[in-house]
């Protein structure tokens, strides 16, 4: 199956924004001597395959032998078609940090190229970045004492855009992890949420030396900031509001089939919050109280959290609820449709760099304009068959990416 002239790559390849010029200098972790593929060709079947429905080295290197009349039109391979012990030998050796700066570069190039930069508001409105962890099951290795690989990521909420992530060795490290990934991130013009495994005086510290602001779950693992918090709430609603800078607001309705109000109070420049200064440029403190009736069954769960931005409760609100987009859009997603939690890579880098890839191919499909209203299964599935549609998911790139 030969692509038609219409449908070529090659003028994109050839672009200075092509994916991959985007890769010539990433460093190839081989020895040069017996080097047969190309690293940039490896890279560009990988995405490929992995859009179009692959979710292992095998997979990958299967699907490049069914598409090879198709990827020798666009690629040079000297040395033929992978197998996937190679794949996954060169893939074990990549380095992850410098893998995702490459993603960052080619979609920066495109969104330059095709005048996609935001357009700041008057005043800029500040983007959410969520930032939580996630195990991957199926690499743990417990004969060899070996535990599930976590993968901390950061997710811009209001665009489905993976932004970076740093593996972890333990979910005790996802304290230090975050610090990492921090450092990957733009935080200028961003709020980041973060739940109680980040609510440390350091990382809110870095927040705001990189520019961004935070909201912080909060929980027993600061029991005396939660107290405090509690206690503030509790006297703000028993003895009324006079003398501190309160707002509330509340949400109802049903949600399929569920009742699900919500309130959300937040208080500025709270007193009474013992050591108060440690928590760099803490100004808010908030309260969010979410009830549920399912099938006449009512549950109540009391949620707090503190933050560097003097916003309404609306907004706060807003923040809160769209932390979990984390969940829904993009773990959720990767277990049902990418199957990661069945996925038993682990030697080397082998599981963090698969992983991204399953990251950037799930922000292209839900990118891709051809296949709106249909889901991230079928788009994999239309794209693997297709080598238009393939193409047109490649060329997707989110206008507000951000961060």
């Amino acid at each position: 199956m030969t692509a038609s002239p219409d449908t070529s790559l090659s003028p994109d390849l050839h672009d200075p924004a092509s994916l991959l010029d985007s890769f010539t200098e990433l460093e190839d972790p081989r020895r040069e001597q017996g080097r047969i593929h190309q690293l940039d060709d490896m890279i560009f079947i990988s995405i490929c395959a992995v859009t179009c429905g692959a979710d292992s080295w095998e997979d990958i290197a299967a699907y490049a032998h069914a598409k090879i009349d198709w990827l020798q039109t666009v690629l040079s391979l000297p040395g033929g078609v992978p197998s996937h012990d190679t794949l996954r030998r060169v893939f074990c050796l990549l380095d992850p940090v410098a893998f995702q700066k490459c993603f960052y570069a080619w979609m920066t190039a495109i969104m330059t190229r095709r005048g996609l930069t935001s357009v700041p508001a008057d005043p800029p409105e500040l983007r959410p970045v969520a930032i939580d962890g996630k195990t991957q099951c199926g690499s743990a290795r417990r004969t060899l004492g070996q535990s599930a690989l976590p993968v901390v990521s950061a997710f811009a909420v209001e665009n489905h855009l993976s932004l970076g992530q740093v593996a972890t060795d333990a979910k005790s490290n996802e304290i230090t992890a975050i610090p990492e990934l921090l450092e990957l991130l733009d935080l200028e013009g961003t709020v980041v949420t973060i739940d109680a495994m980040g609510c440390q005086k350091d990382i809110a510290a870095q927040i705001i030396n990189g520019g961004g602001e935070y909201v912080l779950a909060v929980k027993e693992n600061q029991p005396h900031l939660h107290e405090d918090i509690e206690r503030a709430f509790g006297e703000a609603l028993d003895q009324g509001e006079v003398g501190i800078d309160f707002t509330e607001c509340q949400t109802e309705g049903p949600r399929k089939g569920r009742q699900e109000p919500r309130t959300c109070c937040v208080i500025t420049n709270p007193k009474g919050i013992r050591n108060a200064g440690l928590w760099t440029g803490l100004t808010a403190i908030a309260m969010v109280i979410s009830e549920r009736v399912v099938n006449g069954v009512a549950s109540s769960e009391t949620r707090y959290c503190i933050g560097r931005v003097s916003g309404t409760a609306q907004e706060y609100l807003r923040w809160v609820r769209g932390h979990w987009g984390i969940e829904n859009s993009l773990h959720w997603i990767l277990d049902v449709c990418f199957r990661e939690d069945d996925q038993r890579h682990r030697a080397g880098n082998s599981a963090e760099n698969l992983a991204w890839l399953r990251k950037l191919a799930l922000c292209l499909l839900k990118s891709a304009k051809k296949s709106k209203g249909k889901s991230i299964h079928t788009r994999r599935l239309l794209a693997g068959w297709k080598n238009d549609d393939l193409l047109s998911v490649l060329a997707q790139i989110p206008a507000n990416s951000g961060a």
